[in-house]
């Protein structure tokens, strides 16, 4: 009776609310005018727009049956990767072209145009519908929604349920203060792997083993589990028993990032035939299901004996999970395998893109050195609270990055309302890609694009009087972390995790790569390394 009462009394205040708001903007309108006049001028500027264009039929559509046979073996799009695909695609067809669907998929409209990028992001509404994994959303919605009942997390989820959840966790993830309180253990983590990479580089030439990107995920993992499930797993220290499920945890989530880019993007039966690799997928998925209520479950009694032993830490010092677990436990649980899913792997990418800059581009790297010595004299020494905000170059290096050797290929929205792009009629409900990764590197938006200069995203204050505007002429292109209401939820906690960890690897080390940096990166539904990645890591003295 209470939750029933609780619940009408909340929608009552909903309600009240919103007619308040309705009242407010009227009486608003009333008073002026000359907002409902310039409101009413953009509309018949845009159905003027609209009716200018041509139509959606007029736009390229690639031969559904040719494009078929493209992807089976032996055809031209079958050993290639997602970028690979795409800029072929696009040399073939238009900077706007339908890839059609197959096997179940819708038609999606693929653009690189950055003006149609403005447009589909500034029109996406409040509740942006984000197309992600369909396996993923088959896996909670249909599979094992027994378990889920509904609360399917931020990845995979549209509309009012992405709304509920977005809304439930943001107050947690989105403040700084909650993910400060990481600080100290993860700069622990980050020693620990500055030790391990002591032991397990080669003696006489330094040089990183052929498997150090597993190294590198070890230690993503490591730093992203005390976040999401409040502990460490024990991956990175030196004769550590690992428990069987975290190898099992780690390897699933690998399959997470590679096998949905044959079942997703490219033709596959999977929706009417449970194919192998489907099967596979499925089993990962449950393994990340119940690796992750195991820990969570452990945190629970954990907490729970800690009440009954009179343990009351204040409020600014709970954990993320503990706070997310006072909402709701199904909650919780699914925020924190999203967050070891969307965290684990992208970490690992960014750190391989960042190091290999910083070796092919050692007058940076030592610049950067230079910046971090200021706040961290010892190299095995502790970062003060406030030793990132003191280190400008540092984010600049990992931006620029991110733009040289971005996590993926773009984005995708669904359009909620009529839009024109590139001259043609796009309607309401229709799934358009934005793809931005070939225009990174392009001079028409980034000056000098070809260079690795993280000068270009410094204040102007910070940059050197007089220099060569640097700055990116289009703010559409590059947005790694998402745009809107669907940006990352876990940014603060990657920017913590990156900025700790490439501060300690330049302290540590001087970077070197000795090798050809051409496709080292094949992309899947994000970028992932593609041969070894053996840095020669040079104590620092």
């Amino acid at each position: 009776m209470f939750v029933v009462r609780r619940r009408e009394c909340v929608a009552v205040f909903k309600l009240n609310v919103v007619s308040k708001h309705i009242t407010a903007v009227k009486r608003l309108l009333s008073k002026q005018p000359t907002c409902q006049t310039a409101l009413n001028n953009e509309s018949k500027e845009s159905l003027s727009e609209w009716q200018q264009a041509r139509p959606f039929k007029e736009i390229h559509r690639v031969n559904p049956y040719t494009l078929f046979f493209q992807f089976l073996p032996g055809g031209r799009y079958h050993k290639l990767d997602a970028t690979q695909i795409f800029e072929a695609m696009f040399a073939e067809h238009a900077d706007i072209y339908i890839m059609p669907g197959m096997l179940g998929r819708p038609d999606i409209v693929m653009t690189q145009n950055p003006s149609d990028f403005e447009q589909i992001f500034r029109n996406e509404g409040v509740w942006p519908n984000r197309p992600s994994s369909s396996t993923l959303d088959y896996h909670r919605s249909e599979l094992r929604a027994d378990f889920y009942q509904g609360v399917e997390g931020i990845i995979s989820t549209q509309g009012e349920k992405w709304a509920t959840f977005r809304s439930a966790v943001n107050p947690i993830l989105m403040q700084p203060k909650n993910i400060n309180i990481y600080f100290d253990k993860m700069a622990q983590v980050n020693q620990e792997f500055m030790e391990r990479i002591r032991t397990i580089r080669d003696p006489q030439t330094l040089e990183m083993p052929d498997d150090f990107d597993k190294w590198l995920q070890r230690f993503t993992l490591e730093s992203v589990s005390i976040v999401a499930l409040d502990r460490q797993l024990g991956l990175l220290r030196e004769n550590s028993a690992v428990p069987p499920e975290v190898w099992t945890l780690f390897q699933s989530m690998s399959d997470f990032f590679t096998i949905p880019f044959d079942l997703d993007f490219k033709p596959s039966p999977w929706r009417y035939i449970a194919t192998p690799k489907f099967k596979q997928l499925m089993r990962s998925l449950d393994n990340i299901q119940n690796i992750t209520l195991k820990y969570i479950n452990a945190a629970m009694e954990r907490l729970a004996l800690e009440q009954r032993q009179d343990i009351a830490r204040p409020e600014q010092e709970k954990s993320v999970l503990e706070k997310l677990l006072l909402i709701d436990k199904k909650i919780a649980t699914v925020m924190a395998m999203d967050m070891l899913m969307a965290g684990v792997d992208t970490s690992t990418t960014v750190f391989i893109g960042v190091l290999l800059c910083l070796a092919k581009n050692p007058e940076k790297q030592q610049l950067l050195r230079k910046e971090v010595m200021r706040v961290l004299p010892q190299r095995d020494g502790k970062f003060a609270a406030d030793a990132l905000s003191r280190i400008p170059y540092l984010r600049g290096c990992i931006k620029e990055a991110l733009r040289i050797y971005p996590l993926g290929t773009g984005n995708i929205r669904v359009t909620p309302k009529d839009l024109v792009l590139s001259g043609y009629q796009v309607p309401k409900n229709t799934w358009v890609s934005v793809v931005a990764a070939s225009l990174l590197m392009d001079d028409r938006y980034y000056p000098r694009s070809q260079e690795y200069l993280p000068e270009r995203w410094l204040r102007s204050t910070e940059n050197d009087e007089g220099a060569e505007p640097l700055k990116p002429i289009n703010p559409f292109i590059y947005m790694p972390f998402g745009f809107g209401p669907r940006m990352c939820a876990g940014r603060r906690i990657s920017d913590l995790e990156l900025e700790l960890g490439i501060a300690r690897f330049v302290r540590n080390f001087h970077i070197e790569f000795n090798y050809s940096t051409e496709d080292v990166f094949r992309t899947a539904i994000i970028n992932l390394p593609n041969k070894p990645i053996k840095f020669k890591f040079t104590d620092i003295e």
